[in-house]
């Protein structure tokens, strides 16, 4: 008996001791199995769930939502005697995200970055692997410029590292441009007016922009003549009033533009010419007595053809995209601003649902300043214009196009993912600006790699043989013969099409006129030229031209009216002051210089310190000079040609937060002041119909900050106001404050009464603007009863606080306590979780 109940004990001991094994090792494998998962960081969640389709169950993709670290907005937090070490913190509002990956990473032994390909991108995969500290031999970098199955599975199978110049360059960047921001913009707020801001790069884009300003102020227009012609083939056909009936323009209206000119012409068997020479001499008249002469003399001459020449020619399809140009071509064709077409750009990239083909990327890296082309995007465009078009618009080799000097040959130009995928075919799955902006980018890309475009072009010469010598008209037009890439990729034409004439063929005059005109000034800037020229030379970079442009409409230094940039008065005032003080940083060579300084550093290495140092030496004795020597631009004049109306003086412009006025040079002995335009022409006092509700005097029409507003013509003896509407309208004035009894616990002498805002109802103290203390409007009620008790108001503003929920009794020890009680039961959680998962395996293994 002892014998068999030892047995039963050894036996049952081997029995648990197996059991507890197996569950070990099961508990073992699939820790181990979860161990090789592998982490994969990118950017946004439209990104990460794209890229979440073509990765297996070994893959967790997690997204950082941009960059998750940085130089905290308070400070400079650049040691610049330090070799310019930065300090850098993880960015407000990303503790959140940091915490989720680090969760992440636990069931993770392998960490992939794939944030973008350019320098931003390589950054924040840099700053993503100092926070979370993986080994550098588990942490890999991929790239990819498309997403799409095939380029992320290409990706994955050949991982690299951080790329360490790229690293460095934006480091540089980074704090270049910290440095700049953050020690000249104080400056510039004592000096000119708060709120204001530099920058190494949006300075010298707002220069670009005055110095087009002051070029057109400057202009001065020439006075010269033409002598324009349209000629008839058919004598029998007087149409020369129905002519003058089309081009007739009524006020307000505009004149019919050329293409519909010479669509007209065209019906009618007609053509429009250009006087071009006169006696074998170029014709140039800049005075009336010289063109009439000319003209006077053709009055009574015949007109023939003189000569009839044709040649074909050829023009080549346009490069693919790159940033600057997608982004001047979206806001030629489409209207779209650069920060629009950027949006939109990355929506198309990061992944489109199209239902039953799933979530796919569309279009490759939208920040590229290459036009190379690769191999599979090659043969997917030739295969797809074959098969829609033919062989004939297949050119025999594939088109090459050349790129700037700077230009990354490894990133790709911006093209459609799959060209099979056709505008009108994916149209129901995008938005309107989606499908506008996909069709512009296909349509480039397909006809980049289509044939010539054939045309016969002639030009035609028409003479007249009069006292003063042969007056020669000449003329162009074009057929077009074979329309190769134009049936995709189409440019508005202004060529005419000539009837068929013959040499020594008489035309007749149906019109012909003796029009003064006057040089034009050069054209503003719009979106489109601005990045054009931004690229040219050499500023910034494709991933910074929209930033730069909204910023500087952001700070007031440029606004654009009818989509043309024009410089404001703060805009001028700064450009003044920063480039009379730093003139290296508004020095568009110099800021080209550098920008090739960063371009050195990621591709060749080269010193980012010294780099830094090589910039900083010149730009802190500038600073120091500006700090001293600087003059407030409120305390600097200019003359005008006005008097003042009060006393007689010499009105002149002065600088205020507002901008540029006009005041009276006898102050402070005399007060006087009005505003005045952008050209600083004087706007003078406008009065309304409207009558002042409180002395019935007439209402003016005034200017302020937030704009156009009516006040009492006997300011400031009555100082009353009333808002307008666009139109001028008058807006009915605000309810007055409603009275709540409640007691203000701030001032102790004053009462909340009820305002009105934008935002709703809100209770604000009856003494503003000396007492600006605000409460909810929700709390009317309960501290009315609170007041009743005699609790309310309370001693101090702290007592106050906690009353109303705004800060905890306790303050920190409470909120700590509230922690440690969430890591208690968090911690509790995990324990259940273990023990529930222990019993599954445990049931899996029996």
């Amino acid at each position: 008996m002892l014998f068999l109940f030892v047995y039963k004990i050894v036996f049952g001991f081997i029995v648990f001791v197996s059991l507890a094994t197996h569950a070990f090792r099961n508990r073992y494998l699939m820790a181990k199995t979860q161990k090789l998962k592998s982490l994969v960081i990118v950017e946004s969640p439209a990104k990460a769930k794209t890229i979440n389709r073509y990765l297996g169950d070994d893959y967790i993709v997690k997204a950082s939502m941009g960059h998750v670290r940085d130089l905290p907005s308070k400070g400079i937090n650049v040691d610049i005697e330090n070799n310019f070490e930065p300090t850098y913190a993880i960015s407000t509002g990303r503790r959140k995200t940091v915490t989720e990956l680090k969760a992440a990473l636990k069931k993770c032994d392998t960490l992939y970055l794939a944030t973008d390909l350019d320098r931003e991108g390589e950054a924040i995969a840099w700053h993503l692997s100092e926070i979370l500290k993986v080994p550098a031999e588990n942490t890999y970098r991929v790239v990819f410029n498309s997403i799409t199955k095939k380029a992320i599975s290409e990706a994955f199978k050949e991982p690299g590292k951080l790329d360490i110049g790229k690293i460095e360059a934006q480091q540089a960047r980074r704090i270049l441009d910290r440095i700049v921001g953050y020690q000249i913009s104080p400056l510039l707020w004592k000096k000119v007016a708060r709120g204001l801001s530099a920058g190494r790069v949006q300075s010298v884009a707002v220069k670009m922009v005055v110095e087009k300003e002051r070029e057109i102020q400057a202009f001065d227009p020439q006075e010269y003549w033409l002598i324009p012609a349209v000629f008839s083939t058919d004598n029998n056909s007087n149409f020369a009033d129905d002519w003058k009936k089309f081009m007739a323009v009524a006020e307000g209206e505009k004149a019919p533009t050329l293409a519909k000119q010479y669509d007209w012409l065209a019906k009618h068997s007609a053509l429009k010419a250009d006087l071009v020479r006169v006696d074998g001499k170029k014709f140039k008249a800049d005075n009336t007595e010289d063109a009439h002469k000319i003209y006077d003399a053709m009055a009574s001459s015949d007109f023939a053809v003189s000569s009839v020449e044709t040649k074909r020619s050829k023009s080549r399809p346009t490069p693919p995209f790159i940033t600057s140009t997608l982004q001047q071509n979206a806001s030629t064709r489409l209207g779209f601003s650069a920060s629009r077409t950027m949006r939109i750009a990355q929506q198309l990239y990061e992944g489109i649902d199209l239902g039953g083909k799933g979530t796919l990327g569309l279009i490759t890296y939208m920040r590229t300043d290459s036009t190379h082309l690769s191999g599979e995007a090659l043969e997917s465009g030739r295969n797809y214009i074959r098969s829609a078009f033919g062989d004939e618009y297949v050119p025999e080799k594939p088109n090459f196009y050349s790129a700037s000097k700077s230009a990354q040959a490894a990133h790709e130009a911006v093209r459609p993912t799959d060209p099979s995928f056709s505008p009108d075919e994916i149209s129901q799955y995008l938005t309107e600006e989606q499908a506008k902006l996909y069709d512009l980018i296909w349509r480039r890309f397909v006809a980049c790699q289509m044939t010539e475009a054939l045309w016969d072009v002639t030009t035609i010469e028409i003479t007249a043989k009069t006292d003063v010598g042969d007056c020669v008209y000449k003329t162009n037009g074009r057929v077009q013969v074979f329309d190769g890439f134009t049936r995709v990729w189409s440019n508005p034409s202004t060529e005419q099409q000539l009837p068929k004439l013959e040499a020594e063929q008489k035309v007749w005059p149906v019109d012909i006129e003796a029009s003064q005109n006057f040089t034009k000034p050069p054209a503003r800037y719009t979106e489109a030229s601005l990045v054009k020229a931004l690229e040219k030379e050499g500023i910034g970079r494709p991933s910074t031209y929209a930033s730069i442009i909204s910023t500087i409409q952001n700070r007031k230094y440029a606004e654009q009216i009818d989509r043309k940039f024009h410089s404001t008065d703060i805009g001028e005032v700064v450009t003044d002051k920063l480039s009379d003080f730093f003139p290296r940083i508004m020095d568009i060579a110099f800021t080209r210089h550098m920008e090739e300084q960063l371009d050195k550093i990621e591709e060749q290495h080269l010193n980012w310190v010294s780099v830094l140092d090589e910039f900083y030496g010149p730009f802190k004795k500038n600073l120091d000079h500006a700090t001293e020597e600087m003059k407030h631009a409120k305390a600097e004049t200019q003359p005008s040609e006005y008097k003042c109306p009060d006393c007689e003086a010499e009105l002149e412009y002065r600088f205020g937060k507002n901008g540029r006025f006009l005041s009276c040079s006898k102050y402070p002995d005399c007060k006087y002041a009005c505003p005045c335009d952008r050209n600083g022409v004087m706007l003078e006092p406008k009065e309304s119909d409207a009558k002042c509700t409180k002395c019935d005097k007439p209402m003016m029409f005034k200017n302020g900050p937030f704009g156009q507003f009516l006040g009492c013509s006997d300011y400031p003896t009555c100082k009353t106001i009333m808002k307008i509407d666009k139109d001028g309208n008058i807006l009915p004035p605000a309810p007055p404050a409603e009275p709540t009894g409640v007691k203000c616990h701030k001032c102790k002498s004053g009462e909340f009464v009820i305002r009105q805002s934008r935002r709703g109802p809100f209770m604000g103290c009856n003494k503003f603007p000396r007492c600006r203390n605000i409460v909810s409007a929700k709390m009317v009620e309960q501290l009315l009863e609170w007041q009743k008790e005699g609790k309310w108001p309370p001693a101090t503003i702290e007592e106050a606080d906690i009353m109303l929920g705004r800060k905890k009794a306790g303050g920190k020890k409470v909120a700590k306590k509230k922690v440690a009680k969430k890591k208690t039961a968090k911690k509790t959680a995990k324990k259940t979780t273990k023990k529930a998962t222990a019993k599954k395996i445990t049931k899996k293994s029996d």
